[in-house]
């Protein structure tokens, strides 16, 4: 099966699944398809599994020394314990080992993630609501 076979395939899943975004790690390789419009789009080239775009307070080449705390299941990432609520955790602020840092709802149960380094928090990916895959990343954490 070629490239564009697959492609194809993966745009069909997310079309039958009414999927917004669809995250494909191969390797060291990820590919990213984001829906937009009525249109699925596909990224033009693979974007490097460990370059996700840098934000102010963590500079790309300091990356590689955050401790990563990855979802443990497929799950709706909430950042605070109720709509309103204050967050679990902010950037920038320290975390401890054992502390909550969001829920992730499976199934109607709600899931508490804790974290297993203590450290800065450094960088949150995931936007409030939205759908995490298992083993992706969620917190950079600077021990």
């Amino acid at each position: 099966m070629d490239e564009r076979e697959s492609l194809d395939q993966l745009l069909e899943i997310m079309r039958e699944h009414d999927l917004d975004a669809l995250t494909l790690r191969a390797g060291a390789t990820t590919y990213e398809l984001v829906r937009r419009g009525p249109v699925v789009a596909a990224a033009a080239a693979p974007i490097a599994a460990a370059a996700p775009p840098p934000v102010a307070v963590a500079p790309a080449a300091a990356g590689a020394n955050f401790k990563k705390v990855t979802a443990p299941i497929i799950g709706v990432f909430y950042r605070a314990p109720s709509p309103g609520a204050d967050s679990f955790v902010e950037v920038g602020q320290r975390v401890e080992v054992g502390q909550v840092l969001c829920i992730l709802e499976a199934m109607k149960l709600m899931n508490e993630i804790t974290s297993d380094h203590a450290g800065v928090v450094r960088r949150i990916l995931p936007e409030n609501g939205a759908l995490v895959t298992l083993g992706e990343e969620m917190f950079w954490i600077e021990p």
